[in-house]
């Protein structure tokens, strides 16, 4: 074809050549997908054949590949001072040839973020994730971000957070990633934060609510709030609340809830079966740090569930999930029988790396 010669490469196999209007694209990771200009829709399977296909090898020297200003992959050929949409190396695709299902699922417990995503494109997606500059939070925005998503970590510490955010651009320096201040603590530096990120006039498809506080010894923030309850659950739904009207203008949109299976062992009721606010955000006297915990993961069940009732119907869905039995992150930091307690549990844990699978 046409496209083939210009990249410098010999038509393949007559079997394997496009019908009249269908194009190959390559994402990032290297997955081949099909473009059909005149019914405007992509696909992952070989319009003739039916197939899968995947980039065997790397680019030929001399070669580079970039991303125009519409988010689209294209490839620089420096010797030759050419470029081309087409990738030098779709003459040598294989095929991705599934196995018969079986009876193990698919993904297990040691599946990782990144082999989630693999062969899917987020360009052009913009992603925020709370809490990023460490553990669960920083293994998701740089999943995201390794697959070609805009990701924002929005931290409260941005001494971290600008060093997690150069740990990903050291795995792929061209990867759209950047800091944002935001202070679940405040909810001052939430409104902040919001109207920083409105400035930005950019669409919102993923939120990841993944920020958590654990084990905190009793006590107020500014806002005269239980310090867990604010952090773990009220700057998030304060959060989404002064980003609603983004996250539906940018549908198809997600708002992710990090929560736990901790969110069963409580109850925010009194005897009568109503609601008791003293609960939530309980005194001094009340206070038992692990009970704290289980019921802000149990609002987080409660606000995902109606933001999902809500805003499904406007194109935003909303998920509620538990990233797995994993104690490698540095939650239980602030008293050393959780500590001792976690160390001892490693081994029959999840690893970092493992534990976004569950809510991407």
């Amino acid at each position: 074809m046409a496209a083939l010669r210009y990249a410098g490469l010999d038509d393949t196999d007559s079997e394997d050549e496009l019908p009249l209007g269908w194009e190959q694209r390559t994402t990032k990771d290297g997955w081949v997908y099909y473009a059909n200009h005149t019914e405007e829709k992509t696909q992952w399977e070989h319009p003739k054949t039916g197939k899968r296909k995947r980039i065997a090898g790397d680019l030929p020297y001399g070669w580079e590949q970039e991303t125009d200003e519409n988010g689209q992959v294209y490839f620089v050929d420096h010797i030759n001072k050419r470029t081309t949409y087409l990738d030098p190396r779709l003459a040598f695709t294989v095929d991705d040839n599934p196995t018969k299902p079986t009876t193990r699922q698919r993904y297990d417990g040691s599946t990782t973020a990144m082999e989630i995503l693999q062969g899917r494109d987020f360009t052009g997606k913009v992603v925020v994730v709370t809490g990023a500059n460490s553990g669960i939070g920083f293994e998701t925005a740089k999943s995201f971000a390794l697959h070609g998503a805009h990701v924002i970590l929005a931290c409260r510490n941005m001494t971290r957070a600008n060093e997690a955010v150069s740990r990903i651009l050291g795995e792929w320096h061209k990867a759209k990633v950047e800091a944002m201040t935001l202070d679940l603590a405040q909810l001052r530096s939430v409104q902040h934060f919001a109207q920083a990120f409105k400035a930005k006039n950019v669409p919102l498809h993923v939120l990841v609510c993944n920020a958590a506080a654990f084990a905190l010894p009793w006590s107020l923030t500014k806002d005269g709030l239980e310090t867990t309850f604010q952090v773990n659950h009220l700057g998030h739904f304060y959060l989404v609340q002064l980003l609603q009207d983004v996250l539906c203008r940018s549908a198809p949109a997600r708002v992710v809830v990090v929560s736990s299976e901790s969110h069963r062992f409580t109850d925010i009721n009194d005897s009568s079966k109503n609601l008791d606010f003293s609960r939530l955000s309980p005194s001094k006297n009340d206070y038992w740090a692990m009970l704290a915990y289980n019921r802000s993961k149990l609002c987080n069940i409660l606000f995902s569930n109606e933001l999902h009732r809500r805003l499904s119907p406007r194109g935003v869905t909303s998920n509620a999930v538990h990233p797995g039995n994993m104690m490698y992150s540095s939650l239980h930091r602030h008293w050393w029988v959780y500590t001792l307690l976690f160390t001892l549990a490693r081994p029959f844990t999840k690893s970092m790396v493992e534990s976004p699978r569950s809510r991407t």
